[in-house]
């Protein structure tokens, strides 16, 4: 059997797990194909018993898996250092960081009450920075490395959603200026932009059919996006496949961002 296109190397998900045991969202599905790729998975959630359950899954496709699973509130600074100093106490590198940690909260500037700004400033946004501050050096020490930020197409396509879209603006911003400011280290950094992905964090509280097929329809090929796509978007960024390409911003929305309105 040929190896894997991570064969070797130890990647950090943060967000691992997802609010259904049995779903797929965007950090699950990366650290499964990381896996299978033959990266040694650190799979960091916020709820333990999230991080197990893609842990199970995981291993229950390949019992040889290196992949462990870690409680992390990634807006703490504490947590994200510990983090990475765990993936290194175990494994003595650090190549690939997926931050996919994110919230939404929606409404306008008029709407959105202080505590709600800042906690999706701090959800969205902080934790990337915390997260990349303490990996970064790491993976200088291991020779350079890759980073993939989640964001979304709500950043350049903004409907009702103002606090998430900055905040995710502001992971666009991030990316590009972590993509330069670490170059010199063989650190990549690149962006996925989701479009009307149907994850765990859209339809756990349910969804309408009639919502769901709208979502749908918005997608010029007429397909429905899934946690699956963003994964193999993150799996090729952090692959030696991308080793030309950093800073960039990618679309996984099935053309939904470049439809004008009529086509809605």
């Amino acid at each position: 059997m040929s190896p894997g296109r991570l064969e070797g190397k130890v990647a950090i998900v943060t967000g691992a797990g997802s609010q259904l045991d049995d779903g797929v969202g965007n950090g699950r599905a990366a650290a499964i194909l990381f896996a299978r790729e033959g990266a040694r998975v650190m799979l960091a959630d916020r709820k333990l018993s999230a991080a197990e359950a893609t842990l199970r899954m995981i291993c229950d496709e390949n019992p040889a898996a290196e992949v462990e699973a870690l409680e992390a509130d990634v807006t703490s600074d504490t947590d994200c250092r510990l983090m990475v100093e765990r993936a290194l106490a175990r494994w003595g590198r650090l190549d690939i960081l997926d931050n996919n940690v994110g919230i939404g909260i929606g409404g306008s500037v008029v709407d959105v009450t202080e505590d709600d700004w800042d906690m999706v400033m701090r959800v969205n946004v902080k934790s990337m920075m915390l997260a990349s501050k303490h990996a970064v050096p790491a993976m200088a020490a291991s020779g350079g490395g890759a980073i993939v930020n989640i964001s979304s197409i709500a950043a350049m396509r903004p409907s009702r959603l103002t606090p998430y879209a900055t905040s995710k603006g502001a992971v666009i911003s991030l990316t590009r200026a972590m993509a330069i400011d670490h170059a010199r280290d063989g650190i990549r950094v690149n962006c996925i932009a989701p479009g009307p992905v149907y994850t765990p964090m859209v339809y756990a509280g349910g969804m309408p059919g009639e919502l769901r097929e709208q979502r749908r329809r918005a997608s010029p090929l007429g397909v429905e996006g899934t946690g699956w796509d963003v994964g193999y978007a993150a799996l090729f960024l952090v692959s030696d496949e991308a080793r030309y390409v950093t800073g960039v911003v990618l679309p996984v929305d099935g053309g939904v961002s470049i439809t004008g309105p009529g086509r809605r």
